[in-house]
């Protein structure tokens, strides 16, 4: 499972002209699912978007997590996360589970995200979607819950 996490002042998702998600002061959160992902896998990742701590503290140190801000996460699913473009110019989608085991995963990632105590906002599973955010930094971090970087 891999994760771009942005800090943002604010994000939304629009699908055919109505927002199905908003926040402000929070974290934009794109979730690719992989093939062989399993219940520890979102669990890891859950973990560590929660407690990542890149909003400023009163020292003005990247120090504090989304829920020290009483922030918001938008989740939006985004298969393209994990593209291997390693090879030639086109990338490969081979690592993404299928549609039908991704929305399984995704919505169980949403669903412990907010048994933290954040508030979760959420993309629409499999639409095709605007998304407009606002990155505050900006801070752009890839989380991935197998490999390391």
């Amino acid at each position: 499972m891999r994760a771009v996490v942005q800090r943002v002042s604010e994000a939304r998702v629009v699908v055919e002209g109505s927002v199905t998600g908003a926040v402000k002061d929070g974290l934009l959160v794109y979730l690719g699912v992989d093939r062989d992902d399993s219940e520890a896998d979102v669990k890891y990742l859950v973990d560590k978007v929660r407690h990542l701590r890149i909003f400023m503290d009163e020292a003005d140190k990247m120090n504090l997590d989304v829920g020290h801000i009483h922030g918001r996460v938008l989740v939006v699913s985004a298969f393209t996360v994990q593209a291997d473009a390693r090879r030639g110019r086109r990338p490969s989608f081979e690592a993404a589970a299928e549609p039908d085991r991704a929305v399984i995963f995704y919505e169980m990632f949403c669903d412990a995200l907010a048994r933290t105590g954040v508030t979760v906002e959420r993309g629409s599973f499999g639409a095709m979607m605007n998304v407009h955010s606002v990155n505050a930094g900006p801070i752009c971090i890839l989380l991935e819950s197998r490999r390391a970087f």
